[in-house]
């Protein structure tokens, strides 16, 4: 692991990081082409991709409903009871995001809202190949299901030998998954995205993936909702003298194993603890059956930092906008008030990062590489949309039409004005409509623009003058 020290009031820059940037130019071409294949060609190209990429194409793309009811009864009842939990907790804390529609009411009458609905379909992207992610299944279906999403399906590939995984198939159960396609890469995305002749489009696509999916989820985004483009996953440990090393060791393994791109950050404000807690690393990664993958991940993307204090590592933490975000401190919560860009804050010692993953209950599909600046995990709402509601009486237009005609002059749109100022000479004169159309169409400019605004001065820029310009 690199190290970076913050002394003197250094600051950390995104440069510290090591972090992978934009998804390659080539990776984006070959997702976009594909994509765009599928939209053309439907069905016949899906064919092709899986042929080519998975080895395996179905008869049928669509996995049976029985196969799916069946998968439960497939696995050990020890894993069922535990994805049982899981969908458990899960479910209830997205249950206490859900928002409402909501109205209010003006003392004239005018009334104003959010209408909330959710989207009328999803896809939840669920990777194949050499892993299984049932956890991605009960993440990604439960908050949409709560949100009220009349159809979610899932894609996820085949292996070469025509077989699903009964542990994600399992979970699909258990989450209450509509529809299930054995498709995967950038082709499931273009079909989900715009529909072929077997697999219906969805309105909004969530779940992560390899670049090629990440590529192709950008390309339709836009055109389809998404939940956001997922890079490498990270994990910051910010930890002080009394942090456990092994304990550390451990953590920063956990998020390694997964992708030797996986970022994993130390950052600390006790300068004996990195070698502490390389030493653990050391002595434990060489008994992990994934020590290849772990250590070129801690070798290759990770990074320790060094601050002088606290609150430095702290402001440290938030220009990394990790993630995963441990705090491994003695004051854990009185610190949490100090973090302002994390995807999930883990406080206190005894809060390991895989109980988020499992079973905690918050979602684990998280904003990557520094976007949790702005971003957020995924959530109920990121299911359901929200349409304002605007109904004005009479009186609420009175009241307000001076307003929107003096704005709409000083933007030069006089039919935004007419429009409002049509309705204006209505409820002065207490009718409902206009008996005498073209009698009601002259002098239309002075029913948009009742008064002219006087001419706005002009603010010049330093170095110029109006004799100047």
């Amino acid at each position: 692991m690199r190290k970076v020290e913050l002394t003197g009031g250094r600051a950390l820059t995104q440069a510290d990081l090591n972090r992978s940037g934009a998804l390659p130019r080539e990776v984006m071409d070959a997702a976009e082409d594909i994509v765009r294949d599928v939209r053309d060609r439907g069905d016949a190209a899906v064919r092709d991709y899986c042929t080519r990429f998975d080895g395996a194409c179905p008869e049928s793309f669509r996995v049976p409903d029985e196969l799916v009811k069946a998968a439960p009864s497939m696995v050990d009842p020890e894993f069922l009871e535990s994805l049982t939990r899981a969908r458990d907790q899960i479910l209830a804390f997205h249950q206490k995001e859900r928002e409402e529609s909501w109205f209010t009411t003006r003392p004239d009458g005018t009334l104003l809202g959010v209408q909330v609905t959710p989207v009328a379909s999803a896809a939840v992207y669920v990777p194949g190949g050499r892993a299984q992610y049932p956890s991605t299944v009960l993440m990604d279906t439960i908050p949409a299901k709560v949100a009220g999403v009349p159809r979610v399906v899932m894609v996820t590939p085949p292996q070469r030998d025509g077989s699903l995984s009964a542990y994600t198939l399992a979970a699909a159960a258990l989450a209450g998954v509509d529809e299930v396609y054995a498709v995967g890469g950038a082709q499931a995305i273009g079909a989900v995205a715009y529909g072929t002749e077997s697999i219906p489009a969805c309105d909004k696509i969530v779940g992560p993936g390899n670049a090629y999916v990440a590529a192709a989820k950008r390309y339709v985004s836009g055109d389809v909702g998404i939940d956001m483009v997922a890079g490498p996953s990270e994990v910051c440990v910010l930890a002080d003298a009394t942090a456990d090393p092994v304990v550390v060791a451990a953590d920063l393994m956990a998020q390694a194993e997964h992708d030797p791109l996986a970022s994993c950050y130390l950052v600390t404000c006790d300068a004996t603890l990195p070698d502490r807690v390389l030493a653990a690393v050391e002595r434990l990664v060489a008994q992990s059956p994934r020590e290849e993958v772990t250590r070129a991940s801690l070798d290759n993307r990770g990074v320790i930092v060094v601050a002088d204090t606290l609150d430095a590592a702290a402001e440290a933490v938030n220009v990394m906008a990790p993630e995963h975000l441990e705090l491994h401190c003695e004051d854990a919560m009185g610190l949490l008030g100090k973090i302002r860009n994390a995807g999930a804050i883990f406080v206190g010692a005894w809060s390991s990062e895989p109980l988020g993953d499992y079973v905690a209950g918050p979602n684990h599909t998280l904003p990557t590489g520094g976007t949790a600046r702005f971003s957020n995990p995924l959530g109920v709402y990121d299911f359901q949309k929200r349409s304002s509601v605007i109904s004005y009486t009479p009186e609420g237009l009175l009241a307000d039409a001076p307003a929107v005609q003096a704005m709409a002059q000083a933007e030069g749109l006089w039919a935004h004005a007419l429009s409002v100022g049509m309705r204006r000479r209505l409820a002065e004169k207490g009718l409902e409509g206009y008996a005498d159309a073209d009698a009601a169409c002259e002098g239309a400019h002075r029913v948009a623009w009742p008064e002219d605004l006087a001419a706005p001065g002009v603010p010049y820029l330093p170095g110029y003058s109006k004799r100047e310009a």
